[in-house]
């Protein structure tokens, strides 16, 4: 599929413009499978869960309906964001997720699980916020996609760069009134699964301890 002007890239895929209504989402590394994610997405879409139409996806291209407004991690930068509201936001978006059933178990414990729910997987359009990139997608226990996404956030936190601070802030404010939803096992799986990322720098890696113990700090 041809291509348009870039409009951004992530750690393994560029995103570009098709016009003002879709655009392409391409894989660089090719360990992604966009026909899968795209069938998830369209899967919790259904269930009024808030994220990009598709319009079609090979294994490598994802065509998906174009947002409008910035990151979560973006309106950070710009002071559009507290990370109050953005702790919050996290917490209603993976409880109203694990309030979807599962598409392929039949199992109620088991819901679908983003496993890379952050700030910057966020948009904030007019029409509220909108989550993207599935790309790793599954169904499993909820308390594992919290984990995830307290260990992500804890890894910021506890480097020391610009903003460790609002991380910790947002970590703390997604985790008030809702340590029910952390579990010590969805805990320790987010750490191993984090420490397994071949997208992780050897930093990063490094962070993951003092990280859970951040979050074991918070949650339990």
């Amino acid at each position: 599929m041809r291509t348009g002007r870039l409009l951004g890239s992530g750690r393994s895929a560029d995103v570009y413009e098709i016009d003002e209504t879709w655009v392409l989402r391409r894989d660089r590394e090719g360990r992604g499978d966009a026909t899968a994610e795209a069938t998830v997405m369209e899967h919790v879409r259904r269930h009024g869960y808030p994220v990009p139409g598709v319009r079609a996806a090979t294994r490598g291209d994802l065509v998906m309906e174009r947002l409008t407004g910035p990151t979560m991690l973006e309106a950070f930068g710009a002071g559009l964001f507290s990370a109050e509201e953005a702790g919050l936001t996290l917490a209603r978006l993976l409880r109203r997720l694990h309030a979807v059933p599962a598409r392929l178990s039949a199992d109620p414990a088991v819901r679908v699980l983003h496993l890379d729910l952050h700030p910057d997987n966020v948009m904030l359009t007019p029409d509220g916020p909108k989550v993207i990139d599935w790309t790793n997608a599954e169904e499993g226990p909820p308390g594992l996609d919290w984990g995830m996404s307290a260990v992500i956030l804890a890894q910021v936190a506890v480097g020391g760069e610009a903003r460790a601070g609002v991380a910790g802030e947002t970590l703390a404010a997604m985790l008030d009134a809702n340590t029910d939803c952390v579990t010590r096992d969805g805990l320790a799986q987010a750490v191993r699964r984090r420490a397994a990322n071949p997208t992780m720098s050897p930093t990063e890696v490094q962070l993951l301890g003092e990280a859970e113990e951040l979050v074991r700090t918070l949650a339990f």
